[in-house]
């Protein structure tokens, strides 16, 4: 997938976001688009909740710059008007990006999945710290990808893996919370002693499946219910370092090896394999979105302390995650580094999701 592996918030129903590991199977889209006859009849969107305070010019700058992902018909003859818009216009308005998506689409509500909560969460591209060589504190290998690794072969737990030699020689050395994270992420940054940095990418996984700790860790009483925010997690398993701490991140058997690149100081790619607009690219459920989808969330207030009173507006299918299942399911990109985990960390809101359909 790409990116970032999503690294998202470590909720208490058990989910992270994963953005960047597999490729996405077939598409069976939440919403089928309907003939052609009817799309007309349907509403467009300034019929959304919230649709006149959007920020439609930033919202059509990120789709044109990420729209050539789509792969049906009407949705690339959308793109391409958007990118004759930018390149014609000097500049565009506000306006004018209004009426491209007012003209361009009409809208139609995703449902639930029967056993499915409809839930927002976030994920960001962390900024770490790290060595070439171990320390006291810096004393967790970063993995590359095992020699003969085959999509979908099932390794040891991660218990296993970090208490036996490492699997392949060390590719750097960072804080064990920190590494923790980073694979939740599925890929983040690196900046080493001497000011080098590094993006780490996704490269290999064990083949196991991911689970929360904030639940049980909530459960056991190291955090209140309300208190499993990432940025909670992270500070708990920093002053817990050690044996302590490597029981609670033992309970998440997955475990992500990596591949280090040179940093372009911009933001990683997801699945879609474009770099990934910060609050404008989601991950989704690739059984029932593709990769392209122009969307719209509405997310109201969350329950997580610190957490703000909701999200809404257009964002981009461009990514997925181990932990998206379902139609109304989305994983929001926030950007990188600390201010961006900080609130990715503390979103788990109820959602409601629309496809927007290009028009004939």
């Amino acid at each position: 997938m790409r990116l970032v592996l999503a690294g998202t918030v470590l909720l208490l129903a058990g989910c992270a976001s994963s953005t960047i590991e597999t490729p996405a199977p077939p598409a069976v889209p939440a919403v089928p688009a309907p003939p052609p006859a009817q799309v007309s009849t349907l509403p467009g969107p300034e019929s959304l909740p919230g649709w006149a305070d959007e920020d439609h010019l930033a919202a059509f700058q990120a789709y044109a710059d990420t729209c050539r992902v789509a792969r049906d018909a009407m949705s690339a003859r959308q793109c391409e008007r958007a990118i004759d818009i930018r390149r014609t216009s000097r500049p565009v308005t506000p306006s004018m990006a209004r009426a491209f998506f007012e003209t361009g689409f009409a809208v139609v509500e995703a449902q639930p999945a029967e056993g499915r909560s409809p839930l927002l969460t976030a994920y960001f591209a962390p900024e770490y710290e790290a060595r070439r060589s171990p320390d006291r504190e810096f004393d967790t290998p970063v993995l590359g990808r095992p020699d003969g690794w085959s999509r979908g072969q099932v390794l040891e737990e991660r218990s296993a893996i970090e208490a036996g030699p490492p699997l392949t020689p060390p590719l750097a050395w960072m804080r064990a919370e920190d590494l923790f994270f980073l694979q939740i992420q599925g890929s983040g940054y690196l900046t080493f002693e001497d000011g080098s940095e590094v993006r780490a990418a996704y490269a290999a996984d064990n083949g196991r499946p991911f689970v929360g700790i904030a639940r049980p860790m909530a459960e056991r009483g190291l955090l209140p219910t309300n208190g499993t925010s990432g940025e909670a997690i992270r500070a708990w398993l920093a002053a817990h370092r050690g044996p302590e701490a490597r029981a609670v991140t033992a309970l998440n058997p997955r475990y992500i090896f990596f591949s280090l690149d040179p940093d372009d100081g911009g933001d990683p790619a997801g699945a879609a394999g474009v770099p990934l607009p910060a609050r404008r690219a989601i991950a989704v459920d690739p059984a029932s979105w593709t990769y392209g989808d122009l969307v719209w969330i509405s997310a109201g207030a969350g329950n997580l302390t610190g957490a703000r009173h909701g999200y809404t507006g257009l964002v981009m299918a461009l990514d997925t995650g181990s932990a998206i299942r379902g139609p109304v399911r989305a994983d929001l990109y926030m950007g990188r580094g600390d201010a961006a985990g900080l609130e990715a960390g503390a979103v788990r809101h109820p959602l409601r999701m629309w496809r927007l359909i290009p028009r004939p």
